[in-house]
């Protein structure tokens, strides 16, 4: 049988989904903060309080 166990196999998938996910939220955060983005995100997030609907997609 090969040396590897159920157990060894899961506890690897578990931190190495952990590191995985560590590393794309702080990629995800990093981005959001950098000050190349501010604008951009300063504009978006003023968007739902225009009251210009000319670009909503009419039914």
């Amino acid at each position: 049988m090969s040396g590897l166990s159920y157990e060894a196999v899961a506890r690897f998938a578990q931190q190495g989904g952990t590191v995985y996910f560590a590393i794309l939220f702080f990629a995800v955060v990093i981005y959001a903060l950098w000050p190349r983005h501010t604008e951009t995100f300063k504009r978006l997030a003023a968007l739902p309080l225009e009251d210009n609907e000319d670009n909503h997609v009419q039914p």
